[in-house]
């Protein structure tokens, strides 16, 4: 259900990484949530950085939302940037496993593998 990868780079580095290769392969990112740093603003004792990214690709998203809409709440794509005992990690839920509980419809199946695959190619390169 998750893909998870370590990177040996720092947690602001991989953060950028990711957001350069989100646009290499045609998506935007649509906002970044900085989870930790919202966290200490409310006083939380937080010790992890945690940075979510929305990503979305327009004609993808397009496809989904034309064959039902209730899959908006699905949408944007989000991919994480993260450090688990202080170790940084990057990774998002697999669109198509995630998909595959809310739909049958084949035409969207194919879709989600193909955001799945890029999405994770995002990973990878900014790993």
């Amino acid at each position: 259900m998750y893909y998870v990868v370590e990177s040996d780079k720092s947690f602001d580095q991989a953060s950028a990484d990711l957001e350069t290769a989100v646009k290499q392969h045609g998506f935007g990112v649509l906002h970044a949530h900085d989870l930790g740093t919202t966290l200490r603003n409310k006083g939380i004792v937080f010790d992890e950085q945690c940075r979510i990214f929305e990503v979305c690709n327009p004609e993808q998203a397009a496809k989904v939302l034309s064959s039902d809409m209730r899959l908006n709440t699905a949408l944007p794509c989000r991919i994480s940037v993260f450090t688990e005992k202080h170790r940084t990690k990057i990774g998002l839920i697999r669109p198509a496993q995630m998909l595959s509980s809310l739909s049958d419809d084949p035409a969207l199946a194919a879709v989600a593998a193909d955001v799945e695959q890029k999405t994770i190619q995002m990973v990878d390169d900014a790993r």
